[in-house]
């Protein structure tokens, strides 16, 4: 297994296939096993890189998660990018690793080529997402199937991660607010916004959630495009995956 290490803390990942790199960013409470066979499609046209955000996974252990969490992962991105030494790179990111992408891509714009951005909250926490995932996760727990998909992610320990987790998002969405700590406006790389219109997440909310947050950040940027699955769950690269990957790779390709 592959290591690099942040902030005094090793973190896994993997790399598969050849060509140009495509990094696969896994969302909240999952790991880069959320990715297995994903990677396997992709890696026939690209160089997939996976990796395991600190706390999860393979990766070291926190204590704690931070209140700015998906800034914080996208400092361990860029590390790994640096350590690497790549640049050009294309980011596809789910949930909040679409938070991650485009913190990545606010924060070293040098490194970035192209992001798609699935399934994720917008440029600010939202209170009623934060409530609703509340109760979510409390079910979550004491669901033999979420338990299942917990320990496959993570193993035995899945409990304190999801506690991390959940507890940091409480804190960002009453302390911080803010995704960015850089205008979208400031984005320079081709974005693509994705999402399914049947998302429970977010028609918890309302059910044109994504219509009007896309279209808010669409306005903000030069180069950006938005395509809505009619079908599918949360997150749209997993339940409308043979859609969204040729989806992809058009948008990758071109």
């Amino acid at each position: 297994m592959s290591y690099y290490v942040y902030d005094d803390k090793k973190i896994y990942y993997y790399e598969t296939g050849s060509g140009h790199p495509l990094l696969l960013l896994h969302g909240n409470t999952a790991s880069s096993k959320m990715f297995a066979q994903i990677a396997e499609e992709y890696s026939k046209s690209f160089k997939v890189i996976l990796i395991d955000f600190l706390g999860h996974g393979l990766s070291d252990r926190l204590e704690i998660f931070p209140s700015d969490l998906w800034f914080y992962e996208a400092q361990q991105v860029i590390a790994f990018l640096r350590f690497k030494q790549y640049t050009d790179v294309n980011i596809i990111g789910s949930s909040g690793g679409a938070i991650v992408a485009l913190n990545v891509a606010l924060e070293a714009p040098d490194l970035v080529k192209k992001v798609i951005a699935d399934s994720f909250e917008g440029e600010r926490a939202n209170e009623t997402f934060t409530k609703n995932l509340l109760k979510d996760r409390k079910n979550a727990k004491n669901d033999p199937n979420a338990q299942g998909f917990y320990a496959y992610m993570h193993g035995q320990d899945w409990e304190q991660i999801v506690d991390n987790d959940t507890d940091a998002i409480i804190r960002h969405q009453k302390e911080i607010g803010a995704f960015f700590h850089n205008p979208l406006e400031e984005l320079r790389c081709e974005l693509l916004l994705t999402g399914s219109k049947e998302d429970s997440f977010m028609n918890s909310i309302s059910d044109d959630y994504y219509e009007r947050v896309y279209g808010d950040i669409l306005k903000m940027i030069p180069k950006g495009i938005m395509h809505l699955f009619p079908k599918g769950d949360h997150p749209a690269i997993i339940s409308n995956f043979r859609a969204f990957y040729d989806l992809s790779i058009e948008f990758l390709s071109r």
